[in-house]
């Protein structure tokens, strides 16, 4: 198998790290605009399976040829590019998988299906963590059983010893996880998809020590498309992230005095926007190098089985991989974009066409190989 990932950030370069360890990849090419920033672990295994390359998303036509060599694509760039890239894929005749995180998008790629199912292939957005992991195990969840009331999940990726004032370091994009803190959340209540607030309806979430009490808070892009594709059908969907306490504190009133604002203000006759302000002002004091980080997860799906009351719970608690030195972030979202891609090829989804990670990914065979992986989810 023939295996092309698009971006050399963490999570691209953790996705070609995880699919070197499986022998029938025969060529993993790793392209990027910048492909000297590749990750010192990926590039230190001198894989002769491993090409990094030089490549402008932006060329479509560069873009086209580089696909069309390979079995698979897996996307690791910014979200922006998902519609261009899996509508190159379909051209190519290459299956194509992404890390996902808006929803409009994901609505454009659907368009897709009719193209992609005529020629045989998989195009799969949402394959990261949350959307994409958080998504299978909720759609197993529900298959389970007769009736479903009610589905929570919550995901937070965070630091092993936190610091304040917010307990946070970068574990991934801080534009994308800002983001995230400024739209609007789709969920379902009574049946029906409707938007609340980021960073609303605060709740604390209790995990076996040492990870301990946390808390949870509504933030956009996590399920992606569930709540329209399971309307009707469950009463009650949400989404929330997880930090430790005291987080929303401080975020909720950074937000409200603007300075996540995307509209540009005058400063000393100099036109900037606020967010971009506030990312090159936290970013160095957010990002920890050495910083060791977890992930934690816990999805509970609640209703009826045979007349009677049941609920299946998903727990989650993933730890930096010292030995390699890849956090937990990318085990669970690059990992999670490597099976992908390597279902894909195998040609072991459960339909083709254009499907979220709930409608096209075999849930056993996907948590199996998260398990070859040592990444345990624990069922009750």
């Amino acid at each position: 198998m023939k295996m092309l990932v698009l971006g050399a950030g963490l999570q691209g370069c953790a996705c070609a790290f995880e699919l070197l360890r499986d022998p029938d990849v025969t060529r993993v090419t790793l392209a990027d605009l910048h492909p000297d920033r590749a990750a010192r672990f990926l590039t230190r295994q001198n894989d002769p399976r491993l090409h990094v390359i030089s490549l402008d998303v932006s060329d479509h036509d560069a873009v086209r040829a580089v696909m069309r060599e390979h079995d698979a694509t897996m996307s690791a760039i910014p979200y922006y590019f998902n519609g261009p890239m899996a509508r190159l894929a379909v051209e190519s005749g290459c299956h194509f998988a992404d890390l996902g995180g808006n929803t409009e998008i994901v609505m454009e790629q659907k368009k897709l299906e009719e193209e992609a199912h005529a020629k045989g292939l998989s195009i799969m957005p949402d394959c990261g963590l949350a959307p994409g992991m958080v998504n299978i195990l909720a759609a197993e969840g529900i298959r389970r059983l007769d009736e479903v009331d009610r589905v929570r999940i919550f995901v937070g990726g965070l630091p092993q010893n936190p610091e304040p004032p917010l307990n946070y370091q970068i574990v991934y994009s801080l534009e994308g996880a800002l983001d995230y803190y400024t739209t609007p959340s789709w969920i379902l209540r009574d049946g029906k998809p409707v938007t609340v607030d980021a960073l609303s309806e605060l709740e604390d979430v209790e995990f076996p020590e040492p990870v301990g009490k946390l808390e949870a808070f509504h933030t956009a892009g996590g399920i992606s498309t569930m709540p329209f594709t399971f309307e009707g059908k469950v009463r009650e969907m949400e989404y929330k992230t997880l930090r430790y306490p005291g987080h929303v504190a401080v975020m909720r009133p950074i937000r409200e005095l603007g300075l996540l604002d995307l509209e540009p203000v005058s400063v000393k006759g100099q036109s900037v926007v606020p967010r971009d302000v506030f990312i090159a002002t936290v970013s160095p004091k957010l990002t920890k190098p050495e910083g060791r980080d977890l992930v934690a997860l816990r999805v509970i799906v609640s209703g009826k089985q045979n007349g009677a009351p049941k609920s299946t719970t998903f727990d989650l608690v993933d730890y930096y991989d010292a030995a390699n030195g890849i956090s937990a972030m990318m085990r669970t979202t690059g990992f999670s974009l490597a099976i992908t891609g390597l279902v894909q090829a195998r040609r072991q989804v459960i339909r083709f066409g254009v499907t979220t990670p709930d409608e096209g990914m075999p849930y056993d065979r996907y948590v199996t190989a998260l398990r070859a992986r040592g990444i345990n989810i624990k069922e009750s």
